[in-house]
């Protein structure tokens, strides 16, 4: 049966001319990198957060760098750090090899805040970072709408108490703190400008693309955007997921598989369908 699925996965893309990757949380897993949306997962990766009973949406918040700076930072200065030397699973090159092969090429539509797309290869203007990115600072209190790189800040960090030790980043404008320019929960003071000019790209590709193609990765029930978006599209998804498969619009595909055990299975039946990898 999972033999059938890939060969139905190899047609669908041979009669695309664009893929729209749409990926998750689970894309992350796949690469080796821990999943922060539940408090579980969190608290191991974590220990100190768990012990002062935090969960994720509340270190995930505003509210946290207002309360507790140094708390805030350390969870998200650890995660800027991790990002930064994680290099990314085999998927992500499989994906390209996919891509290099359509008329269209590929354009990206990610939840995830990591840059592991541009790492893996995928051409930055062609990424949507629907929640923003760890890689982007912003102040905390918007105070010009600057959006600027992380690339200068180095978090130091203490892991047993999960707290920055070096100095906390400051915004370039006032003065005051950075934050991370990431959608968080309860925000209100995310400077969305850089992820409405990533849509606008998408969407221009997209009125270029007669048959457009979503391969979707990792991405759950939970914080549904990724999922959504790709089915309000009305088009073809091949939707990998290992816990939540659920049913793909017809005509098509799951898959309860982790990313690089997917994609094999598709790269191999797209061989011997005869389609161009490698």
């Amino acid at each position: 049966m999972v033999t059938n699925a890939f060969e139905n996965c190899a047609r669908l893309i041979a009669d695309a001319d664009g893929l729209l990757i749409t990926a998750g949380a689970g894309l992350g897993v796949d690469s080796g990198l821990p999943d922060f949306r539940g408090s579980e997962g969190m608290w191991r990766a974590y220990p100190a957060l768990g012990k002062a009973g935090m969960h994720f949406q509340e270190i995930a918040n505003p509210a946290a760098f207002i309360a507790r700076p140094r708390l805030a930072w350390g969870f998200y200065g650890h995660r800027l750090d991790l990002y930064r030397r994680t290099a990314p699973g085999p998927a992500f090159g499989m994906l390209l090899d996919i891509a290099r092969h359509l008329p269209d090429g590929a354009f990206v539509f990610t939840s995830n805040v990591d840059g592991q797309f541009q790492k893996g290869g995928f051409d930055a203007q062609r990424i949507v970072e629907c929640h923003g990115s760890i890689h982007h600072l912003q102040c905390m209190n918007a105070c010009d709408g600057r959006i600027w790189s992380a690339n200068g800040f180095q978090p130091e960090i203490d892991v047993d108490a999960c707290e920055l030790t070096n100095a906390l980043p400051s915004c370039p404008g006032c003065g005051g703190l950075a934050r991370p320019n990431i959608l968080m929960f309860g925000d209100w003071d995310w400077i969305e400008h850089r992820a409405q000019a990533q849509q606008t790209r998408l969407a221009a590709w997209q009125r270029r693309v007669d048959r457009l193609l979503v391969i979707e990765i990792g991405a759950g029930t939970a914080v549904p955007s990724v999922r959504l978006f790709g089915e309000h599209l009305g088009v073809p998804i091949i939707r990998i997921n290992l816990r939540e498969a659920g049913t793909a619009h017809e005509p098509g595909v799951s898959l309860p598989l982790t990313a690089t055990e997917a994609l094999l299975g598709i790269t191999r039946a797209l061989r011997e369908a005869g389609f161009p990898m490698g």
